[in-house]
């Protein structure tokens, strides 16, 4: 079951005082599969700079992984203990939900992926392990990662959920790597 998450968004009112235009549960989760990974979605821009103006709710959208052309993502993954692996056809609708880039020749992992951006992570809660393409690193609470559009999966090897934080700013292809 995923975790509700508070969210809280400021904007303007008519006089340019800043106040808050959203303050409740982030509604916006995505559940993929027997996985275990609940992705709340938090806020989406479609450009940088970003728009500050208007009080819609940029978190409403479908969305993949990445974040759109030029734009950015904001959301928090909780990723459930890893107890078997998942089956190859449930592994690849998942990746092909995620809407990210997998490379055969690379792939230790059923969800390993890329994608063409810089990410920012931040372990909330719990440990996660970040697999690359030829070492695993373990993460704990507290952690950081500047994640720089390389081949990867995040896998919970621990006995508890696992947190963790992104934002992910749109990037220039990597050479080799699709627009």
């Amino acid at each position: 079951m995923a975790r509700k998450f508070r969210r809280v968004v400021t904007g303007h009112d008519r006089d340019g005082k800043a106040v808050v235009i959203k303050d409740g549960a982030a509604e916006n989760v995505k559940i993929r599969g027997a996985a275990g990974v609940a992705a709340t979605l938090l806020w989406v821009t479609d450009q940088t700079p970003a728009d500050l103006s208007g009080s819609e709710d940029a978190a409403t959208r479908d969305i993949g992984v990445a974040p759109p052309d030029g734009g950015t993502v904001f959301r928090i993954v909780e990723f459930q203990p890893q107890t078997g692996k998942s089956a190859p056809t449930e592994a690849a609708a998942i990746i092909k939900d995620m809407g990210v880039e997998q490379d055969a020749a690379k792939k230790r992992h059923p969800f390993m992926h890329r994608t063409r951006s810089i990410d920012y992570a931040l372990v909330l809660s719990g440990k996660i392990t970040m697999m690359l393409d030829e070492e695993d690193v373990l993460l704990e609470a507290g952690d950081v990662v500047v994640q720089r559009g390389t081949n990867h999966a995040w896998v919970n090897y621990g006995p508890e959920p696992s947190a963790v934080a992104f934002v992910l700013v749109d990037a220039k292809p990597l050479p080799g790597q699709h627009g």
